[in-house]
């Protein structure tokens, strides 16, 4: 069994979430074990990214983006599903704190509808 750590952001992104979505995104990720993450499951993945491997664990809507060492697990993101910040994690795009911001406030989205005047 892992000891379970959570980023500022992944707790951030927890906190917006209704109880049960939480629940369900915690319940998934403090159940994975040492023996599921070599054998692999549909819903496990990696993810190479500036030099680190990530594990990536699909729940639902979200994808749970960690490490693990021998003991323990680090959530580092939690991203939604579909959105530029899940495609640039996983594309090795640059990722960072501005863009999730301009994803959350809805600029990025906004600006690709907007008509070209």
């Amino acid at each position: 069994m892992y000891q379970v750590n959570f980023s500022d952001q992944a707790m951030q992104e927890l906190a917006k979430l209704p109880t049960l979505e939480q629940m369900e995104v915690v319940e998934a990720f403090t159940s994975l074990t040492p023996e599921l993450l070599l054998q692999g499951r549909s819903d496990l993945g990696r993810v190479r990214r500036g030099g680190l491997t990530y594990h990536r664990l699909r729940v639902g809507e979200f994808r749970i983006y960690f490490e693990a060492s021998e003991s323990a697990l680090l959530a580092h993101y939690v991203l939604h599903r579909h959105t530029y910040t899940d495609f640039a994690f996983r594309s090795r795009l640059p990722f960072a704190d501005d863009e999730a911001r301009i994803e959350q406030e809805g600029g990025f989205w906004k600006y690709l509808d907007e008509p070209k005047s």
